[in-house]
Formats: C-alpha cells, structure tokens, sequence
C-alpha cells in the first residue's frame, strides 16, 4: 500500500475518508469550534488516529514515490517499516493568547480561507500534513491564520493587478516578462507552474514586491485546481541558469509557504535541465527541505523527459522536440470596470451576509454530525455546496480579477464565471 505520511494511498481526502480519519476530522472541527468559544482548548490524542495501517500480507519491496512517481533520489526500492507502539501522550492545551488571535480572527481567517472548496477539504490538508495528530493540526492551522493576518493575504486578492504595482513596483513587470505562469494540466489533472528561472535576478526589484508575487501566485493558482484535485505541479525550467538567478531568500519563502501555509498544495516539482553549477547551490537547498516536499522533486534533462509528466498536447512548444502546444505566454492586463461590482456596497454587503448565514448553518450542522455520529451529514454536504456556489456569486464583489479571469483576444478566458477551469491548447 503507498503512502504519503501517514495516509494510504487513495484516502484522506472528501469522500475518501477510512473511519480513522473521519474521527480526526470531527475532533478537530469541534476543537475549532472550542477554541473560537473559550479562548483554549485541551486535546487528550489518541495514537490509533495517526497510527500508520498494518504492512500488506505481501511482503514484496513498496516503491518510494511522490506526486508523479519517485522523488529527487530516483525510485529505488524501500521496505515497508515494521510496525511502531503507538505511544500515549499528555494532554496538550491550546491557547488563543499563546497563537496572537482572537475568536473573531480565528473565524475570519478561516472562512476567508475556504474559499469555493469544501470547508473539510481546507481542514483535512493540515490534518494530512501533520499525520492525523489533531493538536498538531491545529496549531499548524493556527499559525497559518496568524500569518495570514500578518501577511495581509487578503489585501493580495482583494487588490488589483494596477493597486498591487502602485504598493510594490514592479509587481506587474513580473507577471509581464513571463517569470512565471500557469498552464494547463499534467497527466494526473494538476495546473502546472512554470517558472523561467533564468529571467530572475533578486536585485531587480524589491523583496517584498517577490513575497506578494508569491502570494499572488498562491492565491491564483488555488482558482485553477479543480476538484476532487486539490494540488499543482511545478516545473522550474532552468535552462540558461546562472548564480545571478539564484535567489535563497525566495526559496526559503517559497518552501515555508507550501510545508507550513499551504500544506498539501504541492502535487510534484520538476527540476528541469539544470546546469552543472546548480549543483553546489542544490547542497545549500537540499537540508532546508521537509522530507515530503523533498520526496516530490524529480530532476530532468532532456525536454522529452517532460512527457512522463505532461502531455505532449499540453507541454509548450517551446520545450523543443517535446511540447506540440504552440503556446506563447501574453500577460492579460486589466481592463477599465472589470472590478466594478466591488464599489456596490449594497450588492456586497448582502451577499457576504448569505455567506456568513451559510457559514453558521455549516457550523451548526458540523456540531450535529459530531454530536449524533456517522460517516457523513447530508445537510451538511448540502450546506457545502451551497457555500461553493455563493463563494462564486460574491468573488466579484470581494476579490479583484486576475488574468486567468480576463477574456484574450479570441473572447476566451481560462477562469470562467461559473468557476470552471477551460484550457485552450494549440496543437
């Protein structure tokens, strides 16, 4: 049986839950629902939740593997390990205070965050990413709320592409030169990132103007995955790369953002035709590296080693003797009154009023499924649609367009109104 962490392949996720996993997921809504009510909460865990499941009868070597098979250090055989005790530990205690959030916060963020997803779907990636330890999640969710606050996350979305380069020169220069962008989707459904690495240079433009294009980027790409996928796909094409390219204080901020702020976002990293002298800056990355997100990277050299990954149809053409999509990246600038639905305030205010109706009526039927039991709540899947569909109605209210949301030259957009995600190749 494969695993990533401590979750089976093929569970973990909505609709795919093992009766383990379901229990974490109510112990740590209803600690949510605690913590926003008293300020603290205490957890007594239960090892069995994060306890790996027994080894398969055969005892046949398992493949390491990562998002897309196989991690950095190829795909050598592994033992499965032997079985571990799980062990008891204290109660560990939760505080509000401790964290720098109030209830008022917690809640915010929170639904800030879910955006169109299911509301478990954003819950179970920190459950996921800290091994069905419910108290560990929690605290990871947590920080990640008060970064979101501190980093003003909002601010980035709520924003427009002109109002972020009047904040942060440059900003639109580089979404314009191409540094990087999304398109399409590999073999297993992902959106795929590509970032030419040899158009950075990290004195070219202001650090903060990097951590809100990172930001951007974060928030962007959340709008091009769709369900039941829930990660992306990098592709760092350094072809051309230079030490004047390499950016450490990037990196870590990249790294930090997808292990502690966006866990569970990242499906697999292709490091692509990296040039000898990489290699001494590889040693200097490589033990910043959580061991998952180390497990997804996968160097190649040839572009037609892309083709394991992303389909040929899909690949940009300019991976020569690989990609057939004769794609040609054009930054989409904004156009005059495409955010003015966001001056109604009449407009806004009653449709965040029937999200925020919604997001209780979630609350409440969440207390009752912990309360009365079983695998799933009918109301509340119900509920959760619901919400996915408001969130539609009330972005152009809240949240500036991106160019993904913008029309091109044909009349066609990638994001549309619905919240649908149409690529278009050109083969």
């Amino acid at each position: 049986m494969s695993m990533a962490g401590n979750t089976p392949e093929g569970t973990g996720h909505v609709g795919t839950l093992t009766p383990n996993q379901a229990t974490a997921l109510k112990q740590l809504w209803a600690a949510i629902h605690d913590i926003q009510a008293n300020g603290t909460v205490t957890l007594t865990h239960d090892p069995k939740l994060n306890a790996p499941p027994a080894p398969a009868v055969d005892p046949a070597p398992v493949a390491a593997s990562g998002g897309w098979g196989g991690g950095w250090f190829g795909s050598a055989a592994a033992t499965p390990a032997a079985p571990v005790e799980p062990v008891a530990e204290p109660p560990l205690t939760i505080t509000l205070e401790e964290v720098g959030l109030s209830a008022a916060d917690v809640r915010t963020e929170l639904w800030n965050n879910v955006m169109s997803d299911h509301p478990d779907s954003l819950v179970l990636r920190f459950l996921r990413a800290r091994k069905w330890h419910v108290g560990n999640g929690l605290i990871m969710l947590l920080k990640a709320f008060k970064w979101r606050q501190e980093m003003n996350v909002e601010d980035v979305k709520y924003w427009g592409d002109d109002d972020l380069e009047a904040a942060y020169p440059k900003f639109k220069k580089q979404l314009e030169m191409g540094k990087f962008y999304v398109h399409g989707t590999d073999k297993l459904g992902q959106p795929v990132v590509y970032l030419n690495v040899q158009l950075h240079r990290a004195g070219d433009q202001d650090y903060k103007t990097l951590e809100r294009l990172t930001i951007y980027l974060m928030e962007t790409g959340r709008l091009l995955i769709q369900p039941p996928v829930e990660t992306v796909a990098l592709v760092f094409d350094l072809t051309g790369f230079g030490l004047s390219n390499m950016d450490y204080t990037l990196v870590q901020f990249l790294v930090k953002c997808f292990e502690a702020y966006y866990p569970e976002s990242l499906g697999a990293i292709l490091v692509h035709n990296a040039p000898l002298v990489f290699w001494g800056v590889w040693k200097v990355i490589e033990p910043w590296l959580d061991p998952v997100v180390a497990s997804k990277i996968k160097f190649t050299y040839k572009n037609q080693e892309l083709l394991e990954f992303i389909p040929a149809n899909h690949l940009p053409d300019s991976f020569k003797d690989a990609g057939v999509d004769k794609f040609v990246y054009q930054y989409l600038p904004p156009v005059q009154g495409e955010n003015a639905l966001m001056e109604d305030q009449e407009g806004k205010a009653k449709v965040v009023k029937e999200w925020n109706e919604l997001s209780e009526k979630f609350d409440e039927a969440t207390r009752a499924w912990i309360k009365t039991g079983g695998d799933v709540s009918e109301e509340r899947e119900k509920v959760a649609k619901d919400l996915k569909h408001q969130y539609i109605k009330m972005q152009p209210y809240i949240r500036a367009k991106n160019q993904y949301q913008r029309k091109n030259e044909a009349g066609k957009s990638i994001i549309q109104p619905d919240g649908s995600v149409v690529w278009t190749y050109h083969n």
